[in-house]
């Protein structure tokens, strides 16, 4: 028979896993949204660079734009762990 103490350490132990699951795809996830969005980003602005030197400054500021989305989902990994 499975006495409660061993049931309590079954549940805790799973408890502690889907919470490092849940962490894992918080990043994953934003990572994967980041570089999907960086794609089509990055190839714009290398574009409008080609064109007119001026716009280096913009298109830099937009492909670090999404990069802040993976520091969201690191947090958001932090607060599922800590």
């Amino acid at each position: 028979m499975v006495d409660a103490n061993s049931t309590l350490e079954m549940v805790q132990a799973s408890q502690v896993g889907l919470k490092a699951v849940g962490a894992g795809l918080a990043v994953g996830l934003a990572g994967v949204g980041t570089g999907v969005a960086e794609g089509g980003i990055g190839s714009a602005a290398v574009g409008a660079v080609a064109e007119n030197k001026d716009f280096f400054g913009l298109a830099l500021l937009f492909t670090v734009i999404p990069e802040t989305i993976v520091i969201f989902g690191l947090v958001v990994a932090l607060l599922l762990l800590f």
